[in-house]
């Protein structure tokens, strides 16, 4: 079937990807293998058409940039943008629990996260932690990359109505169950760390764990289902499915057309941060490259932007949640997500870009418009649109269960969506 090879390709990437700093030290390793060079936002950049470049910004964000020989006023720029963040569960500051003689961490919920699925799986630990390492500081990527913890149900007979009314509480239902606990035996979550750290770094002098910020996850790996090997699920599909298409594609980009793409961190919580889509990053990149206002400007109205972020595809049980018209099925093709309110940035002048594009690619296309009695979500497209001013459709392939901890799309429209992308940046 069609997209088996980037699947089984995707499945590592997820892997390898627990946390946004996971997922760009990946993308580093991936672009570096690809000739692209590394490069500092505090120092001065001198950069070579017909060569690739990286930048990232607090580890969680990327942008990648292949400087095509054709000068960038006339020729633009063909943008991808994506978010490398997911609904999680992050551990708190003070973390530490220690109730009716178990072990447990506190948590905060990142993002719009779907609770329920959360519970009765084994969850790993992740992230970056800053320790002290004589008189400096050192970031550390740190992944336990085995089950450590579990959130436990409360049975049936104990509640009833679990079926039928049972909510969850994040502040008292969901934190992590890690062991039992000795009585008079002192835990702490940073000597935990501390521990692990030395036996990954054993070549470093950790002296303290100074602060964190580690998420868990689901240990499980992503897998195929369905009679013919049609579906995927795994953790983490929002957004790095987009992600790893964005990279594939930019790794096909040709010498000649400048191509780009951006990675954002926090997109689930707003994106105002730093290295947000709302941050200044890819403005700063920008102005880097065009210092000249009036260059900038031109080079940018030539550009077109694809923010790449998953759609929610008709799901069979539930089809009233879609309007009528408008619900994506699943291996049906990439999306076109559209919004009068302007929560999606795509028009009729990008959209029917992206719609040429994939006809003259033999890739269909399908559009999400969301019910007019619901809400609808928003993407990094929209807020990129209104800083840089670029052109931009918000598109991306149909997923169930956006939020869960495990996610399903389909084999099929992974393989569309590569090859969507690597057409646009041609």
């Amino acid at each position: 079937m069609q997209g088996l090879k980037q699947t089984d390709q995707l499945r590592n990437f997820i892997a390898a990807s627990p946390t946004p700093f996971h997922a760009v030290e990946t993308i580093q390793t991936d672009l570096l293998a690809a000739g692209f060079e590394a490069l500092d936002e505090t120092q001065p950049w001198s950069l070579t058409a017909g060569k690739g470049y990286f930048v990232t910004r607090n580890g969680s964000s990327v942008i990648a940039f292949n400087y095509g020989e054709k000068p960038l006023v006339e020729s633009g720029i063909r943008m991808i943008g994506a978010h490398t963040d997911s609904p999680c569960l992050k551990v708190k500051p003070n973390a530490d629990l220690i109730k009716h003689g178990y072990y447990q961490l506190g948590v905060e919920v990142y993002g719009g996260v779907l609770l329920n699925p959360w519970f009765d799986r084994g969850l790993s630990l992740a992230g970056k932690v800053s320790v002290r390492v004589g008189e400096s500081i050192e970031h550390l990527l740190l992944d336990f990359n085995r089950a450590i913890g579990s959130v436990p149900s409360l049975a049936i007979h104990l509640d009833r109505s679990a079926n039928t009314s049972r909510t969850v509480n994040p502040q008292t239902d969901i934190p992590v169950v890690l062991q039992l606990a000795d009585s008079g035996k002192t835990l702490s979550f940073k000597d935990l760390l501390k521990n692990e750290l030395l036996q990954q770094y054993s070549d470093m002098s950790i002296n303290e764990v100074l602060d964190y910020e580690m998420s868990f996850y689901d240990v499980q790996q992503g897998e195929l289902y369905g009679l013919e090997n049609e579906f995927f699920a795994a953790a983490r599909l929002d957004n790095l499915l987009s992600c790893f298409a964005g990279l594939e594609a930019l790794k096909s980009s040709p010498k000649t057309q400048s191509s780009l793409f951006v990675f954002n961190d926090h997109e689930e919580v707003g994106s105002e941060s730093a290295a947000g889509a709302a941050g200044t990053m890819l403005n700063d990149f920008l102005e880097r490259l065009l210092p000249h206002g009036e260059d900038r400007i031109r080079a940018i109205q030539q550009s077109i932007m694809l923010s790449v972020d998953n759609a929610h595809a008709l799901h069979p049980n539930y089809p009233a949640k879609h309007d009528d018209q408008h619900g994506p099925l699943i291996n049906a093709g990439p999306v076109i997500k559209i919004n009068a309110k302007q929560r999606y940035a795509s028009n009729t002048e990008t959209q029917s870009f992206f719609r040429l594009l994939c006809e003259k690619n033999n890739i269909p296309v399908q559009a999400f418009v969301v019910r007019n009695d619901m809400a609808c979500g928003s993407t990094i497209g929209p807020i990129t649109a209104t800083n840089l001013g670029v052109p931009t459709v918000d598109i991306g392939v149909p997923t169930w269960g956006m939020h869960s901890i495990r996610e399903t799309a389909g084999v099929k429209d992974l393989a569309y969506l590569v090859e969507a992308l690597q057409a646009f940046v041609k």
